[in-house]
């Protein structure tokens, strides 16, 4: 499989592609600019690309068989805004890749605050102010995703906390609500069951997330 993954160069993208990697697929790795090219590779062809211009996403999809986003900018700092901004921007991508050929499924890395905790209750409500930003941002971009028929895609929420940590192969998944338990995950296992759903596709169109 071909697998295109935008924000690669972060801390969660760079273990998707090293997942995708350890699975023998092609991976095209694509950083914002080539200061966050990593020099071990890991496998993967580097390129760069701008997550938020339609025409580079357009050309980072040609030929892919599913693109990932891990984009992300800082969680204290960042211009949160630019979450959304690049769901917009991918879909628009995506469709223009269509019109000259076949364009890939696309699986967007979400966040854990719209995660229901009771029927009505968001876990963003109960989150700590500092963080509300880049949760309400992420939650942004999943309503507008949920509002697009004709690109597959799908977006994928962590259970709750995502850190590094080990790489288990053992977690749930669920779909809008928050599975409870350690309400976490770490990010090698969150790479795990991203390229779970790149290679089968189970959550075409909607939203789902994993935890312990």
């Amino acid at each position: 499989m071909k697998i295109a993954i935008l924000g690669a160069g972060g801390r969660i993208g760079q273990r998707i592609v090293k997942e995708a990697v350890s699975r023998r697929h092609t991976v095209t790795a694509f950083a914002r600019d080539s200061s966050r090219i990593p020099e071990d590779k890991s496998g993967a062809t580097w390129k760069v690309a701008d997550v938020l211009d339609p025409d580079s996403v357009a050309q980072a999809a040609k030929g892919e068989d599913v693109l990932i986003s891990a984009y992300g900018p800082p969680q204290q700092g960042g211009d949160t805004e630019k979450i959304p901004q690049s769901a917009r921007a991918i879909i628009e991508g995506l469709r223009k890749q269509r019109l000259s050929g076949t364009s890939p499924r696309f699986i967007m890395v979400g966040g854990a605050g719209s995660l229901e905790v009771a029927p009505g209750k968001l876990l963003v409500d109960l989150l700590p102010d500092f963080v509300k930003p880049t949760a309400n941002a992420h939650h942004e971009a999943l309503k507008y995703l949920l509002t697009v028929t004709d690109v597959p895609w799908t977006n994928f929420s962590p259970g709750g906390q995502i850190n590094p940590g080990e790489r288990t192969g053992n977690f749930r998944l669920g779909t809008d609500q928050l599975l409870g338990g350690k309400n976490e995950i770490s990010m090698e296992d969150y790479a795990v069951a991203m390229i779970d759903e790149a290679e089968q596709g189970k959550h075409i169109g909607r939203r789902f997330t994993a935890g312990y």
